[in-house]
């Protein structure tokens, strides 16, 4: 029998007594690094720094000196052995809460380790008035069954919700819960546990960051987000043609080079390439190679947008800033940013174009040349 629950407590119990075994890794997955430090640390951080404690984490026979190791140094933490299911990971976890009594309970999976604060006050709150709480989303994909079978009659998605957690509960409510499953089949998850014993349960919106942590490219070191700049500069001469952006401008001067001498698109070339990793346009389109003399610079550009694509990434943005004395670029700028938006198969709006001057200093404000520079944004895909 437990002491009245403490109404000023809200603990938690972290399972992470799996083994992890999909995720490729060399030691089970809620122990291995994840943004430089072990899966489990990240949630419990997130559990401590939102006032939760005590927490309980459930960890593998034999494990706890890694998980020692792993949770060093954040207060309020106690290590208990798991089971061989979930349910009975969860239960060993609640039972070692008894003593601290606590009015709520997150129940967490220590493989969703980017947990929102937003989300645990939505589950809390809705305690209020119900004794269980789930966060969920909405799926948006359409589902068949895994043989093949019966596509003629798919799931409603706007039936369904996927599941996260924590999930949240009235501790003495699922304490007893869990203790009258005792001996039945393992449970999906907490929210089935709290139904069977005839307890509400209240769904809540979850958060896309709650993704689980499933198999080897969860853990991939590549960043989400890859920044590259570039910079170039052509002179400028009579007699040649101008392109900026890839397309062509009337002017009394054009750029001189071995290509089209685009030097917008070549700033913006060297940008992508340096955000994906892939070297420098000097390294794909030499200027001792024949083939690339008088070449469309068009041709430098998709070709690095393939290469980014090839290496997982794809543009979030370009920003190109164009710095000359003449001609102007304002009003060519509209067709410019449609230009570059066709050659990388991308949105209009994930491209801008700036241009500047140097107020007359320098070989650009003495109209001897051409300069631009650029910026891209990769994101993984």
């Amino acid at each position: 029998m437990t002491s009245p629950a403490n109404p000023a407590l809200t603990a938690a119990v972290v399972v992470a007594a799996g083994q992890g075994l999909r995720a490729g890794q060399p030691l089970p997955k809620q122990f291995a690094l994840w943004r430089g430090k072990p899966v489990v640390r990240h949630s419990v951080e997130r559990l401590a720094a939102a006032g939760v404690a005590p927490i309980v984490v459930c960890i593998p026979e034999g494990a706890e000196a890694i998980a020692a190791a792993a949770l060093s140094g954040i207060a309020g933490v106690q290590l208990v052995t798991g089971a061989a299911s979930r349910q009975g990971s969860v239960r060993a976890g609640l039972e070692a809460l008894a003593a601290a009594a606590p009015a709520a309970v997150l129940i967490h999976d220590a493989a969703r380790p980017d947990l929102p604060r937003p989300v645990v006050d939505r589950l809390l709150a809705a305690l209020a008035y119900q004794p269980g709480a789930i966060p969920v989303l909405p799926v948006v994909d359409s589902l068949v069954h895994a043989d093949g079978t019966d596509m003629g009659a798919p799931a409603r998605r706007e039936a369904l919700r996927r599941v996260q957690t924590p999930q949240a509960f009235r501790y003495a409510d699922i304490l007893a819960a869990h203790r009258r499953w005792a001996g039945a089949a393992d449970a999906g998850d907490d929210a089935q546990v709290a139904q069977a014993a005839g307890l509400g349960v209240a769904l809540v919106e979850g958060d896309e960051a709650l993704h689980k942590l499933t198999f080897a490219h969860d853990f991939s070191a590549a960043p989400a987000v890859r920044v590259g700049t570039g910079y170039d500069v052509h002179r400028l001469e009579p007699g040649e043609e101008l392109w900026l952006c890839g397309v062509r401008l009337e002017h009394s001067h054009g750029l001189a080079g071995h290509s089209d001498a685009d030097v917008a698109i070549h700033a913006l070339v060297d940008a992508i390439l340096g955000a994906a990793g892939a070297g420098d346009i000097g390294q794909h389109f030499p200027p001792s190679d024949p083939q690339w003399r008088g070449a469309s610079s068009d041709r430098f550009l998709a070709h690095a947008v393939q290469l980014a694509g090839e290496a997982g990434y794809a543009l979030s943005n370009a920003d190109v800033t164009i710095i000359c004395e003449a001609p102007k670029i304002g009003p060519h700028r509209a067709a410019m940013r449609a230009r570059l938006a066709e050659v990388m198969g991308v949105p209009l709006e994930l491209i801008s174009v700036k241009a500047t001057t140097t107020e007359r200093l320098g070989f650009t404000g003495r109209g001897e040349g051409i300069a631009a520079q650029a910026v891209a944004t990769l994101t993984r895909i």
